[in-house]
């Protein structure tokens, strides 16, 4: 379950529900444990990756044996991406405003 409703439902695309089930299909444990989420920002996307990751370091609690299969898949390896902030005499991060010579 995510946000009150089924994964499939919330998720929408069958891409995005199996990268939520890879920490259980890299560990064999498909179908030993119920989720339940709840996430919110970013977009359905980035959401599908924190539940992965979220489930990736619930599974290291369950069993720290599980460790060295999860860091080899990439599983345990947050997402360092945020947002830039805005800097002074642009319009937004980067984007300068708009220039014309006349």
């Amino acid at each position: 379950m995510i946000n009150d409703r089924p994964a499939a439902k919330y998720l929408g695309r069958a891409v995005l529900e199996r990268l939520v089930q890879q920490p259980f299909e890299v560990t064999e444990m498909v179908g030993r444990f119920d989720v339940i989420a709840r996430c919110k920002g970013g977009g359905i996307s980035g959401q599908a990756g924190a539940i992965r990751h979220g489930i990736s370091r619930a599974l290291l609690e369950a069993d720290p044996e599980l460790r060295p299969r999860l860091r080899r898949t990439g599983l345990l390896t947050r997402d360092p991406r945020v947002k830039e902030r805005k800097k002074y005499g642009r319009k937004r991060a980067r984007r300068g405003f708009q220039f014309s010579k006349r």
